[in-house]
């Protein structure tokens, strides 16, 4: 061997697989592999291979592609449809363009699903994420016909060095023909070849994206002889290690992946193999993809045979508890070994394993394995001599051990509820499964209006398992809502859905008819089915009223119109023509204006679109506009000066003129509600007298706040901020106003109550509640001197409230005018009263002067 070669065979373990696959098994050692020399010379060039057989660089870097494209913000809570399909749309991705030309029902075809269920569920869905920008063209009726999709990330990280979405023009191509070999859904060509479907093509209908992908992803992750490695950690031992690793791969549940990997299992594309140890203890399992390990040339039984000749062998043997590949040793009918099932034990993640001295037969492998093992040791595969100090199975043929009974093994009663349990094919059923059909409920929900709405579906609620049943009572839910939304009367609406569930039984032949009753129910029973476009329509019938559909009998209408005018042109134009001929020269015709009026409604749907958001732009450049108008306002009035003292920059109003006239306020207001009881309102001077000693008693509470203020403060603090000074003096004033200023309505209030008007008022209430028929039997008891007292106390308010609102009302009033005839008032009639005035000395000597 070469330096190069050797130390080759150092780094790489595969190396020895390149080079040669012959295996030399030493007398009492590891087996070894043997280095042949490998002639010299070009080597030559090779056609290409099985598309399921990839090199270790080809699987990591699509897989690598893959992940980078699933794990795509976009796609996020998407559904396996949508994210296959952008797997489907990537490895058909032009290198030149990046471009794909696709038909609607062709994609539809690679992921399983029908072209409407496309159209309506995974385009869409698509659009939104921005992962797949789509271009589409009209198909005769107005549909999603032919696609024009380029996969957005895949086409972004064109020529970026490194990236995992950067691939070249072969991989593409290798990406292709390994979705063609997967999923492939088959064609038949027009020379009459036909070109089979994938592993997995003939799946179609619900759940068939899920399990393409799933497959697809097994396959990336499938090494040359066809095992998958499994995730590490702890897994729900009630699923096994195989589930959770199906279950990460999808990003979904446990129980969501066992299912996925038991139809896989059911179509013989995956296989869990379980290796047996001689004594029956648990070994883990394997996930293996059979179709990798074909294309590799190799089998499944190649590889667990492989290992089991690597392992080490035993010292001694006990053939009598020796368990082969296919078959198991004989057990009494009472077991006598202690045994404890291994999925009680820490760190075992297979529930179909247990530590019963026979193991379950691995499915579909076994009868083709040798027998490899001849010890029965649970320390054997361990590494070393395998020697224990006692044998796992000793003293099984004498009598029970010390301080057992003689009873029935825990493990062989597992293993007969398993058997029982167990479906076609002898494999147990899912543990998801089991637990949904035990959740399920008898009866119909509690809920008055879903036991109303599901009334006539009786039967088929007790077909459902409990996350159906869950399922189909939100859907019925939703329904309600939707009714209540569309005019129904929330009390009628589950009337009205148990009615459309009976038409929709009636429609199907009955109960008895119904397959599939929580695909019947979601699908065809509880939605709403619009004959025409208004959507208050259910088959005709209007939800709100009940009678036919108007706009029913309108489109009913023109059609009948349109097919009559036809037939007349017809029997004008071509009187000569046979009835055959006629019939399809009217059917072509109606075809056509047909495709023209649903191009005339495209047009004015695209019209009717435009429009709104013309509307639309226009209302957000008048809201735009607005709040420019707005900012600029506000931007002037910032720089106005203060309307009081001039401060600049105050926005008119400066924070302590803000707080001035604010006491101002509230002084006038309490001046008036003390004059509107203590004074006569048609005496001027009396109603002013109150309010100057109402606004002299307030400033003296005010100035005595202001004092205290200025008395807790330090020296030399309030002259460092004159104007924060101020704005605080203010404040406090303002303070002291508004405490004392309610204590004048209360005392308003008070005197007012004890008026005429409201004492008059008092006694009729006292009367009339005394009077009520409930106190007739006993008007003067304690209840009935409660309740009008507190009638009495509650009118004697109202009559005050009353009175207080007209006197201030009219008191304004009197205000307002004097203030007009004081503003209105010429000078001439102003002068003489003015020169009247006597002048005191300053003012007089600066006259003179």
């Amino acid at each position: 061997m070469s330096a190069g070669a050797a130390s080759a065979a150092a780094l790489d373990p595969d190396f020895w697989d390149v080079v040669d696959n012959s295996v030399d098994v030493p007398l009492g050692g590891k087996p070894r592999r043997r280095l042949r020399s490998v002639p010299a010379g070009p080597v030559p060039e090779r056609a290409a291979g099985h598309p399921l057989s990839l090199g270790r660089d080809a699987r990591a870097r699509l897989g690598g592609a893959v992940r980078a494209l699933l794990d795509a913000a976009g796609l996020d809570g998407a559904s396996d449809a949508v994210r296959l399909a952008v797997l489907v749309l990537a490895s058909r991705t032009p290198s030149e363009t990046g471009v794909v030309e696709i038909r609607t029902s062709e994609l539809g075809r690679w992921i399983g699903v029908s072209a409407s269920y496309t159209a309506s569920e995974v385009l869409p869905v698509l659009r939104r994420s921005g992962v797949v920008s789509v271009d589409t063209a009209e198909g005769e009726y107005g549909q999603d016909d032919g696609l024009g999709c380029k996969v957005l990330p895949l086409w972004a990280a064109q020529d970026v060095v490194g990236h995992p979405l950067n691939l070249a023009k072969k991989e593409y191509a290798t990406l292709w023909r390994l979705l063609q070999a997967v999923m492939g859904p088959g064609w038949t060509h027009r020379d009459g070849s036909v070109t089979p479907a994938g592993l997995i093509g003939t799946r179609t209908g619900r759940g068939a994206a899920t399990d393409r992908l799933a497959l697809l992803l097994l396959v990336l992750e499938a090494r040359e002889t066809g095992r998958v490695r499994q995730c590490g950690g702890t897994v729900d031992t009630k699923r096994g290690r195989a589930a959770a690793t199906v279950a990460r791969l999808l990003g979904c549940t446990a129980s969501a992946g066992e299912r996925v990997l038991e139809r896989l299992e059911d179509r013989e594309l995956v296989l869990r193999v379980r290796l047996k140890t001689g004594s029956g203890l648990a070994n883990r399992s394997r996930l293996m993809v059979p179709a990798v390990a074909a294309a590799h040339g190799r089998t499944v039984a190649d590889d667990v045979q492989e290992d089991r000749a690597q392992a080490p062998e035993p010292e001694f043997s006990d053939p009598d508890v020796a368990a082969g590949a296919g078959e198991a040793p004989e057990l009494d009918e009472e077991s006598q070994v202690n045994s404890v099932p291994v999925t009680d034990e820490a760190g075992v993640a297979e529930p179909d394993v247990a530590a019963a001295l026979h193991t379950d037969h691995p499915h579909l492998v076994t009868p083709v394995l040798p027998l490899a093992l001849s010890g029965g040791f649970s320390g054997e595969g361990r590494g070393g001599s395998g020697g224990l100090p006692d044998r796992a199975c000793v003293r099984e043929d004498g009598g029970p051990l010390r301080g057992e009974q003689p009873k029935k093994s825990p493990v062989d009663e597992r293993v007969g509820q398993r058997a029982a349990g167990a479906g076609a094919g002898g494999r147990p059923k899912a543990a998801g499964w089991e637990k949904a059909q035990q959740q399920r409920r008898v009866g119909l929900p509690a809920d008055l209006p879903l036991r109303v709405a599901l009334g006539p579906v009786a039967w088929l609620w007790k077909q459902l398992n409990g996350w159906q049943q869950d399922q189909v009572e939100a859907a019925t839910k939703a329904e309600l809502a939707q009714l209540a939304g569309l005019g129904v009367a929330p009390e009628g609406a589950p009337r009205l859905l148990a009615d459309r569930l009976t038409d929709r039984l009636e429609e199907t032949g009955g109960e008895a008819l119904v397959d599939k009753p929580y695909g019947w129910l979601i699908r065809r029973g509880l939605p709403q089915r619009r004959a025409c476009s208004h959507r208050k329509c259910d088959d005709g019938i209007r939800l709100d009223t009940g009678e036919d559909c108007e706009n029913c009998a309108n489109v009913l209408h023109l059609r009948r119109s349109r097919r009559a005018r036809i037939t007349a042109e017809v029997e004008a134009q071509l009187p000569a023509l046979g009835e055959r001929e006629r019939r399809e020269v009217l059917e072509e015709r109606l075809r056509e204006a047909v495709a023209l009026e649903a191009e005339d409604l495209a047009w004015r749907s695209r019209q009717a679109r435009e429009e709104q958001d013309r509307r639309a732009a226009a209302r957000a450049e008048a809201a735009a506009l607005a709040e420019a108008e707005r900012q600029a306002a506000a931007a002037a009035l910032r720089v106005l000066p203060c309307e009081d003292c001039g401060q600049e920059q105050a926005a008119g109003l400066c924070e302590v003129c803000g707080y001035r006239r604010r006491t101002e306020a509230l002084t006038v207001e309490a001046g008036m509600l003390a004059a509107a009881v203590s004074a006569d309102l048609d005496d001027s001077q009396a109603v002013a007298a109150v309010l100057v000693h109402v606004r002299a008693t307030l400033q003296v509470t005010g100035q005595k706040a202001v004092d205290d203020f200025l008395g807790a403060a330090e020296p030399g603090q309030l002259d460092a901020d004159p104007l924060g000074t101020a704005s605080v003096l203010a404040y406090g004033a303002l303070q002291a106003v508004q405490d004392a200023a309610p204590e004048y309505r209360r005392q308003a209030l008070e005197m007012l109550g004890r008026t005429e008007e409201a004492e008059a008022e008092a006694r009729r209430a006292y009367r009339t509640e005394q009077g009520r028929h409930w106190f007739q039997h006993n008007p003067t008891g304690a209840d009935a001197i409660a309740a009008a007292e507190k009638a009495a106390d509650a009118a004697r308010e109202r009559v005050a409230e009353c009175l207080l609102a007209t006197r201030l009302e009219q008191l304004r009033e009197q205000q307002a005018a004097r203030s007009e005839q004081a503003a209105a008032a010429p000078w001439s009639g102003r002068l003489p009263e003015l020169a009247a005035r006597a002048l005191d000395g300053d003012a007089a000597g600066s006259v003179i002067a």
